[in-house]
């Protein structure tokens, strides 16, 4: 009997660890959703940027839409989503593949950095794709994000950006 009552005391805390690992990634989602609607901004170089957040797949995927004026009106596409306990996103990029990231949330809740699992479309990590991107929420009306693409030689290239909320 209390090998049975130990038995189930760990599964009752094996349950608990496992709802709290999962609520904190849907909390994460849901602080990001509050992205939700259209951002104006600059890259660190002055160009213009815009970018687009729309809430998709009945709420369950935050898309965001990036147009840089310096990248001659290409469109990149980041979607972010749950995978179980943890937050992702994939990036359709103007690269031609689409990284996976999965997110580590800082602990006041506004850094979320993605960082590089894997990816379609790309053979190896070697070839040029988004390495890591990082968000983070200043207020309601303000937020930064910064980009880093891995090069084919190994070099790293960074963007960026400086949004604020349009109204």
């Amino acid at each position: 009997m209390k090998a049975f009552r130990m038995a189930m005391s760990f599964a009752l805390l094996f349950l608990a660890t496992a709802a709290v690992a999962e609520s904190g990634a849907q909390q994460s989602l849901a602080q990001l959703k509050s992205l939700a609607g259209d951002w104006q901004g600059k890259t660190a170089e002055g160009s213009a940027v815009r970018v687009s957040y729309k809430l998709t797949a009945n709420g369950s995927t935050l898309m965001s839409e990036i147009l840089a004026e310096k990248h001659h009106g290409d469109l990149m596409v980041s979607m972010f989503h749950l995978d179980g306990d943890r937050l992702m996103m994939t990036h359709y990029c103007s690269a031609g593949n689409q990284p996976r990231m999965v997110a580590t949330v800082s602990p006041d809740g506004k850094t979320f950095t993605f960082d590089f699992v894997d990816g379609t479309n790309l053979v190896s990590a070697t070839p040029g794709h988004m390495q890591r991107a990082v968000f983070t929420l200043l207020d309601s009306g303000h937020h930064t994000e910064d980009w880093i693409f891995l090069q084919n030689d190994g070099k790293q290239h960074s963007e960026h950006f400086d949004l604020q909320r349009m109204q």
